[in-house]
Order: C-alpha cells, then sequence, then structure tokens
C-alpha cells in the first residue's frame, strides 16, 4: 500500500512520499490530486525558470572559471550572468554521459535508482521527475531542444524536441502533436540548431499564457561532436593558434599511473581525416608527414577552434533569452540558469570526450541569476550534484522535493546560508566499460579523489577482456591540481587513503548502490575494499 499526505506544512510546501521501488508504476492521477490539492497553499509570486543547458560546454570553455582559454572564448552574456549572479565552482555530475546525467538532472536520483546507467538508458514517461510536479503545481512548462532520453517528455505542457542527438543543420524537432515512438516524426527547421531552439523557445514564451509563471527547459545540441557552428564564426579565431595544456603530451596511462590508457585525440584525429568537410565542419584536413606530437598539436588546433565557435553560437542565444525577458518585462522575475550536462576534455592528458571521473569531465560549469536573492558576482564553493538541481527548481516554486529525490535545494548556499549538514563528499560512478575507458568508482571531497577503476561491464557476468587489471587511483588536487600522477602507492597518503577507500564503502551503500547484481563486480569491489 501506498501511504501519501497532502498535508501543508507551515511553509506554503507540500510533500509526496512514494517508495522508491514504485516510481515507474505510481499512477499520474494520484500524483496530480496531490498536488491539486495542495495548490491553494502555494505561495504567491514564484518566480519562472529558465533553465539553458548546453552538450559537453566545459568550463575551460566558458572563460568565467579561468584557464588557458579564457581570453579566447566569446562569452558576453556568460559573463553577464555571472557578474549579476552567482557562479558555482564545484558543481559535478554523478555519470559523467549525456543520457545518464539528463535523467539525473530531471529525477534527481543517482543512475542506480533512477535505472538510466549508459547511453542505452531511456527514462520511461512514468518516471516521477519535477517536470510533472512544476506542471501539476501551477507552471507552464516547455521544453525545447535536446532531450536524449528516448521516452516521450513528460510533465511539459509543451515540447520540440531534437530525435536523439539530433542534426546541427535544417535541423528535426519533433513535438507532442507529431511525436513518434523511436523519437520519430517532427519536421525540418531550417538554420542552424542553436539558432532554431533559441527561436522556437521565445515564441513559446510569446504564446505562453500570461499571469502565470512558467519553467522552460532550453537544451542546445552544441557544443557536441562534430562541434559545428554558425556561418557566422567560420573565421572566428582562423589566424590564432591556441594555448596548449601542459599535459598534452601526456601517451597513456603507465607514465601517469593511470589504470587505462583513456581516449586520445589521435581517435578524433582519424575521424577528422575521413569526415572533414561532410560530418566535420571545415576544409579537408591531413596528417599526412607529421611526428605523432605535430599531429597530436594540429588535431588540438582544429579541435579547439571549433568547439569556441561552437561555444559562441550558444552565447549569442543566451543574449537572445536574456534580451527577450527584459522586452516582456519578466527578467527581474525570472531564475536565469546556464549549465552543461557534464564537461569534456579539451586535450588536457592527450584526451577528449568525457566519461572519467577526472575534473575536466567531472565538472558541471554552472551559473545562475536572480539578484532579488542572489548576490552579484558571488562564487559558490559548496559540492553541488546534478542530481540536487530539481530539487532546487522545486524550491523556487515553492513545492517541497519529494523523498525519492536524493538531491537537495541549495537555494540557501546561494544565498550565503549553507546548512551545517551540507555534504562534504560526493559519490560517482560511470558504468559503460570499454578498454580504454573502463568502469569506475569513486568520492570526491574537497581536496581528495579516490577512484576505482573495476573495469567491468554491468551486465556481462564474465570478466571482461580489460588490458589494464582493477586498481585505485587517488590524487591530492590540492598539490596536483591537473591529476597528473597517480598517488595511490605513495606513503605519505596511506591513511587518507584508508580513510577515503572506507567512505566510499559507506557512500556506496547509503546511496542505496548496495548489492552488486552482477556477481563478477561483486568480487572484484570486495577483494579491492
Amino acid at each position: 500500500m501506498v501511504t501519501m499526505t497532502n498535508e501543508i506544512p507551515a511553509s506554503g510546501r507540500f510533500s509526496i512520499p512514494v517508495p522508491a521501488n514504485r516510481l515507474r508504476w505510481w499512477p499520474a492521477v494520484v500524483l496530480a490530486l496531490c498536488i491539486g490539492a495542495a495548490r491553494a497553499g502555494q505561495p504567491a509570486g514564484r518566480p519562472n525558470i529558465l533553465f539553458i543547458m548546453s552538450d559537453d560546454h566545459t568550463s575551460q570553455a566558458w572563460g568565467i572559471y579561468g584557464g588557458i582559454l579564457s581570453s579566447y572564448a566569446k562569452n558576453d552574456h556568460i559573463r553577464w550572468l555571472a557578474e549579476r549572479g552567482a557562479v558555482l565552482q564545484n558543481a559535478f555530475c554523478t555519470n559523467s554521459i549525456c543520457v545518464p546525467s539528463r535523467a539525473a538532472i530531471m529525477t534527481g536520483q543517482y543512475s542506480h535508482r533512477n535505472g538510466v546507467f549508459d547511453l542505452s538508458g531511456e527514462l520511461s514517461p512514468d518516471s516521477l521527475n519535477f517536470a510533472k510536479l512544476l506542471q501539476q503545481g501551477g507552471y507552464q512548462t516547455a521544453l525545447v531542444g535536446k532531450w536524449h532520453l528516448k521516452g516521450r517528455p513528460a510533465g511539459f505542457d509543451h515540447f520540440l524536441v531534437l530525435p536523439g542527438q539530433g542534426r546541427y543543420r535544417d535541423p528535426v524537432l519533433i513535438s507532442e502533436e507529431n511525436w513518434r515512438e523511436g523519437e520519430s516524426g517532427g519536421k525540418v527547421y531550417p538554420g542552424f540548431s542553436t539558432d532554431v531552439i533559441t527561436d522556437q523557445s521565445i515564441e513559446w514564451l510569446k504564446s505562453r499564457r500570461k499571469g502565470t509563471p512558467f519553467y522552460l527547459s532550453v537544451h542546445f545540441k552544441a557544443t557536441h561532436e562534430p562541434f559545428d557552428y554558425p556561418d557566422r564564426y567560420g573565421s572566428f579565431l582562423e589566424d590564432t593558434e591556441m594555448p596548449y595544456p601542459a599535459n598534452l603530451d601526456e601517451w597513456g596511462g603507465a607514465a601517469s599511473g593511470r589504470r587505462h590508457d583513456g581516449w586520445p585525440l589521435e581517435i578524433l584525429g582519424k575521424r577528422y581525416e575521413g569526415q572533414t568537410g561532410s560530418f566535420y565542419p571545415g576544409r579537408s584536413f591531413s596528417l599526412a608527414g607529421l611526428d605523432s606530437l605535430a599531429a597530436r598539436k594540429k588535431i588540438y588546433q582544429k579541435f579547439v577552434r571549433d568547439y569556441l565557435r561552437s561555444g559562441a553560437g550558444i552565447d549569442d542565444s543566451i543574449g537572445r533569452l536574456i534580451a527577450y525577458l527584459r522586452q516582456s518585462g519578466e527578467l527581474e522575475n525570472t531564475v536565469i540558469i546556464y549549465t552543461s550536462d557534464q564537461g569534456y576534455f579539451l586535450g588536457e592528458h592527450g584526451f577528449f570526450d568525457k566519461r572519467f571521473m577526472y575534473e575536466e569531465s567531472l565538472r558541471m560549469p554552472f551559473v545562475i541569476c536572480y539578484p532579488k536573492e542572489i548576490k552579484a558576482g558571488s562564487r559558490l564553493k559548496d559540492i553541488v550534484l546534478n542530481i540536487d538541481f530539481p530539487s532546487l527548481f522545486l524550491d523556487y516554486a515553492g513545492i517541497a522535493r519529494p523523498e525519492q529525490m536524493q538531491g537537495r535545494s541549495f537555494r540557501a548556499n546561494l544565498a550565503g546560508r549553507t546548512p551545517r549538514n551540507w555534504r562534504k563528499d560526493m559519490y560517482y560512478r560511470y558504468w559503460s566499460n570499454e578498454p580504454r575507458r573502463p568502469a569506475h568508482l569513486g568520492i570526491r571531497t574537497d581536496r581528495y579523489k579516490l577512484a576505482l577503476f573495476y573495469g567491468q561491464s554491468r551486465t556481462n557476468t564474465e570478466r571482461d577482456p580489460m588490458p589494464h587489471a582493477p586498481g585505485w587511483e587517488f590524487y591530492d588536487l590540492a598539490k596536483d591540481p591537473g591529476e597528473n600522477r597517480n598517488a595511490i602507492d605513495d606513503p605519505a597518503y596511506s591513511r587518507i587513503v584508508a580513510k577515503l577507500r572506507k567512505r566510499l564503502k559507506e557512500m556506496k551503500k547509503q546511496l542505496g548502490d548496495g548489492q552488486e547484481a552482477n556477481q563478477t563486480i561483486e568480487t572484484i569491489l570486495g577483494q579491492s575494499w
């Protein structure tokens, strides 16, 4: 039997406790009745929420987090938000890959709880998500752009989404009217995807009912590979030699003590040689006659220029959305957030792509502007996770988060009132497994990071063929912020490592990621603790 309540606390919020194992089939009508009964207790003057999210737009390329690319990034409107709001210094994803991260944001749950482990995962329309709660709580809700969760978007009065990854040029977008299972249907919208998604977002803002608050998700395909960009940025940085990361010339895991060889730029180089001018933007590309380092540098130069051009188009669109809200008189009463679904390597360690628990991939850039509550130009150092985002949205809407959401609102943190019991560490798990990108789990504190690369797929019951045995990596981020040397065997850290290993084991269990369904993984973990 499901025990529910519609009692409204003194705060004007309401809670909806539901057992976690019933979330996928929890009747939507019960949710609607519960929220409808509580709607009378909602506080007046709730803000609009504009949640802008790009794909893979890593913090190194924002220009507000410092770094070697900070003076090259086109970031006029990202900087405008930062100057009038708050920048999160330590926002992290819990599984650094597109589909699971987006599922975590929708549900407020880790992958092991919402069931979306990897790129093949699907978020069921029956799953509890924050959009349903906002919608039933009186918000007008809309989603425009990249969805990527396969099932029909639920909780949105209006959606217009890319099928799967979608395409950069003349994108197909699917609406509620022409949705077909398998993300088919839709129609072509001429133009570049970032601009088209912005156009359609503004169209919805113009056409929506006035007088009630809105929640709008604007999700860009950019800056995802192939890092395409609007034609107006075709010559941006063309004659500029981009600076190189200090560890660009890392080759494999042996020198650094890593438990894998990573995902090197040479993989991207092969793609460039075969597909530039077709799939990848720009003119033909060749590495013929170059030695290994010269070839890597040439790959890096094309990669980073294209990437920053793609990001420049996003910055333009953020500016257009801000301009519309100013013109409509809704700017001051709108919480504006810009983030990315995870980070990305821009040549650090010689890598591109994401997935790993290293800082470039783990960190989610995040800026929020709401002058009514948030001090202009502030920086928040607290550890915030993607599972916290929906609780923040619900907090602004005056709706208490359901107990099934594992994250917490950080609204008080943004106002300078961090709760005493706020987390001091975080749990991460990447579930997919490949020889160069092994499955791993780990813990990060404000200073230290410990990860076990166990290298075993979630579903294979026999040991996966891997080039490296399972093993630990440890980094002191204060002394080695670039994570260039695995210090797991350094005796100076033996006590810290032991403490973190114990804490990681406890955290795994406390968060509901307990006994492994795959006995092979359970055995590896048992031998490694």
